[in-house]
């Protein structure tokens, strides 16, 4: 067994113009002083690096790596999900995802998916700059807007779907191959991809590709009411990156799963700080650590209650709380009679 890496911050939610958030430097040196070990950067976010550039130059990368480094602090992995969710927009969400580009790629979809394609691609090659071996991104969405089935979707709608989004990236997982990334598409409603159901349906028509894995944030199965537990079970292979955030689920007469249209406040599904919400994190650290996940453990941090900076801190310590350092000895080693072959034979009477 392996002891999961933490605790790790997610950056997106954080970075502002406002001191300290406003620079890698100051963000970095105020995540150390509650705890972080590992930051997660948003490659979206200029405050916090240039992807082009990190794409291009292993010095830039190195230079990235000393400022987090010098507060004793490690790069977990680069982040790409608002650029993946540009690689497959339907339609009629076009302008509503338009604000995920630079503007000069605002109403032109083929020109926005290009420079989406490219992003992507340039986080591959930056990853291995930085020496990293997975990265996160979003898988778009092309069926999103069938998502319940009335009207009743004509026949073939999802296999076509699905064969689209694969195509779309195939190229870049085959660039992320190339460098020896492992590209974790995080299961999130919105995207195609969204439940266990839909990850096998897009790993299936992009042919197995060995680089599609996923990251698992249990916050997203509360949502949905899926089994968060079972989910590990089943792909726990497949699991190479975490994000660690907490919801809870309180339907009432009124509304359910669909949320009635109304804000994150009112909806009985809603995204809660560490400890505030219903996953079983001990549960959930627990068979991560027996699958032996060796990764990061990172507070994603979406809270409609608390104020982000104190999530921030309790989530530090919550998560230091539930990293379980593994054992290297059996519990009941001390009762052990030694034996041999001849011993066993006697035993069971052969």
């Amino acid at each position: 067994m392996k002891t999961i890496k933490g605790p790790g911050i997610f950056l997106a939610q954080f970075l502002s113009d406002e001191a300290p958030f406003n620079t890698l430097d100051s963000i970095c040196e105020w995540a150390a002083s509650i705890g972080f070990k590992g930051v997660q950067i948003p490659t979206w976010d200029s405050r916090a690096i240039d992807l082009k550039k990190a794409a291009e130059s292993k010095d830039y990368c190195d230079e990235i790596k000393g400022i987090v480094g010098k507060h004793g602090m490690e790069i977990s992995e680069l982040s790409t999900h608002l650029q993946g969710q540009l690689v497959a927009v339907h339609p009629v969400y076009d302008e509503m995802f338009d604000g995920f580009a630079p503007a000069e790629y605002h109403k032109n979809p083929k020109a926005r998916t290009e420079w989406a394609v490219q992003q992507l691609k340039y986080a591959a090659k930056a990853s291995r700059n930085f020496g990293l071996d997975v990265s996160v991104s979003f898988s778009g969405a092309l069926l999103w807007p069938t998502m319940y089935p009335w009207p009743q979707r004509p026949a073939g709608l999802v296999d076509t779907g699905f064969k689209e989004l694969a195509n779309r990236w195939l190229p870049i997982l085959n660039e992320y191959d190339a460098q020896g990334v492992d590209l974790c598409y995080e299961i999130h409603p919105g995207e195609d991809l969204h439940d266990g159901v839909t990850f096998e349906k897009f790993l299936e028509a992009t042919g197995n590709h060995t680089r599609v894995n996923m990251l698992y944030d249990p916050s997203h199965y509360v949502l949905q009411c899926l089994d968060y537990l079972d989910n590990i079970d089943i792909y726990h292979e497949k699991i190479k990156m975490f994000h660690v955030k907490d919801a809870e689920f309180n339907p009432t007469g009124r509304s359910g799963v669909y949320g009635g249209y109304q804000d994150w406040v009112n909806r009985p599904g809603r995204f809660r700080s560490l400890g505030d919400g219903q996953v079983d994190f001990s549960a959930v650290f627990s068979k991560l650590t027996q699958y032996d996940y060796d990764g990061w453990a990172v507070m994603e941090w979406e809270c409609c209650l608390k104020h982000p900076e104190q999530g921030a801190v309790e989530g530090a310590q919550f998560i230091s709380d539930h990293i379980i350092r593994v054992t290297e000895k059996a519990f009941d080693d001390f009762a052990g009679t030694g034996a041999d072959e001849e011993m066993n034979r006697r035993i069971l009477g052969i």
